[in-house]
């Protein structure tokens, strides 16, 4: 089967996505439990439970999506506008709901409500768009540009996200209050349903000829609760798959650490060393062009030297980069621009391939799947892939809420205690750290690279043809370091998704 070949305006329309994806994810973890806090008058334990409980919610509904997207191609409708696409066109009208989330002055329950809403309309969007690059292409260098042109794209977004409140303060000519976010969350609205269009126009999935019967035709499991049970199912299934756990370990460990920093860095600024909002949106804008930069070296560095060892060396950035930082607030007695510049650039540019590496390697997990389990599951590994994210990080915020009023913080006060700020920073600096330290640990396992995954497609190819014994004993050797499986239990000989 010919495929369709990727052309520059299709990496580009790719890319696009991740405005909506890191975009709006830059601007709710840099500024939702401040703006809560400052302008709505909740407190930081409701402030992060309403992030918490969205992000469960949403964690359920991940894996749901990523199924139901799997099964589509039986259905009408999936046949007619394809399993995954679909969903992205579908939510387009709902996107403005973005802008609701800001408007202040209403009580919890109408925070909750936006919120969780978004973020289903958000999952209903990423987790069919997050297959769309195994679907597009089997070309190891061809995925890689695909990540690389999304995770670019998304830097480019976060930059905006931490910068336009400040553009706006200085547009309205007063000072910082809540109709600042609340004209920041329309103009992402309006930006987020022309960038899904596009990506709905210029992308492509696989062809139903391509599929196999099993993958295409509608099963028992197509009803609701059957739905569910096979999500479950998923949930253990993807798990056995040794490279799927490590490449979640190396995420997690990557993100988490920038979901604890980014809930706290604007208290840091404000509080901590005497800053202000403008600030903390300038010092936001500069960490995510580090990002930037970084993302672009890695592209080229990553396809050289393998994902696991530059990941290793992004973990060591970060972590110097929040020494940095640190350092800046034990021994300078008066606010300094320069040198906390100085630590979110090199927090930055560990961040940043810090950002790019998981998604790159994740563009590789369903070919990893296929050999143990003979099937094309891409839907089932974005669903599980951000069911877990979404979970940890729900606990990683709430956490940070909980911390931070038990720490003596005091919401709506201009000034805090120094116990409130001896908190802020072990936030800052302890909470990154630990799963840093994690993640560096898991990548000295990881072996997926341009080699492995080369023997990888080979053996597939192989299995494909009937051929079920190793060709030498290294390929033996690399595919059951990366599926966790011995040689004789692959393509399908083994309970996995069964």
């Amino acid at each position: 089967m010919t495929r369709r070949q990727l052309k520059p305006v299709n990496y580009v329309a790719y890319g696009l996505n991740d405005i909506l994806g890191a975009g709006s994810m830059a601007v709710i973890s840099g500024w939702i439990l401040f703006f809560y806090t400052t302008f709505c008058g909740l407190s930081a334990v409701q402030a992060a439970s309403i992030f918490a409980i969205a992000r469960i919610l949403d964690a359920v509904a991940s894996p749901l999506i990523g199924h139901i997207s799997d099964g589509l191609g039986s259905t009408k409708i999936g046949r007619k506008f394809g399993r995954r696409r679909v969903f992205l066109i579908g939510s387009i009208p709902l996107l403005p709901s973005f802008a609701l989330m800001w408007v202040s002055g209403q009580e919890y329950w109408y925070y909750l409500v936006t919120y969780v809403f978004f973020e289903l309309v958000y999952a209903s969007v990423i987790i069919p768009y997050e297959t769309l690059a195994a679907e597009m292409t089997d070309d190891y260098k061809q995925k890689a540009k695909l990540a690389g042109a999304r995770i670019l794209t998304g830097q480019i977004s976060a930059i905006f996200a931490g910068i336009l409140p400040s553009w706006i303060v200085t547009v309205v000519g007063g000072k910082e209050s809540a109709e600042t976010f609340l004209i920041m969350g329309s103009i992402f609205s309006a930006v987020f349903m022309l960038v899904v269009f596009t990506v709905w126009f210029f992308t492509w999935e696989r062809d139903i000829s391509e599929l196999s019967e099993e993958e295409v035709k509608r099963d028992d499991n197509w009803s609701v609760a059957g739905t569910l049970k096979t999500l479950f199912k998923n949930l253990s299934s993807t798990l056995r798959i040794r490279a799927f756990r490590l490449h979640l370990g190396m995420y997690l460990g990557g993100y988490i650490s920038q979901d604890v920093f980014n809930a706290v860095f604007t208290y840091f600024v404000v509080f901590a060393i005497g800053g202000s909002v403008v600030i903390a949106s300038e010092m936001m804008a500069i960490t995510y062009i580090a990002q930037l930069v970084a993302v672009a070296a890695a592209i080229p560095l990553v396809m050289r030297f393998g994902p696991a060892s530059m990941y290793r060396i992004a973990i060591l950035l970060y972590i110097a980069g929040i020494i940095a930082l640190l350092t800046l607030y034990l021994t300078t007695e008066s606010f300094s621009a320069l040198w906390l510049a100085v630590g979110v650039i090199v927090a930055g540019l560990g961040r940043g391939a810090l950002n790019y590496i998981p998604w790159n390697t994740y563009n590789y997990m369903a070919d990893v799947d296929q050999i143990v389990t003979a099937r094309r599951r891409e839907g089932s590994f974005a669903g599980v892939m951000t069911f877990i994210r979404k979970a940890t990080q729900a606990v990683a915020v709430m956490s940070v809420g909980i911390i931070l009023e038990a720490g003596g913080f005091v919401s709506g006060a201009d000034v805090q205690d120094p116990q409130a700020i001896t908190t802020i920073m072990v936030m800052l600096v302890a909470g990154p750290l630990v799963v840093l330290l994690f993640g560096f640990y898991v990548s000295t396992k990881f072996k997926l690279n341009k080699e492995t995954h080369e023997v990888l497609m080979t053996e597939i190819e192989r299995f494909k043809c009937g051929q079920e014994t190793p060709p030498t004993a290294e390929h033996k050797a690399i595919v059951e370091d990366l599926s966790g499986w011995s040689y004789d239990q692959l393509w399908g000989k083994n309970p996995v998704g069964r």
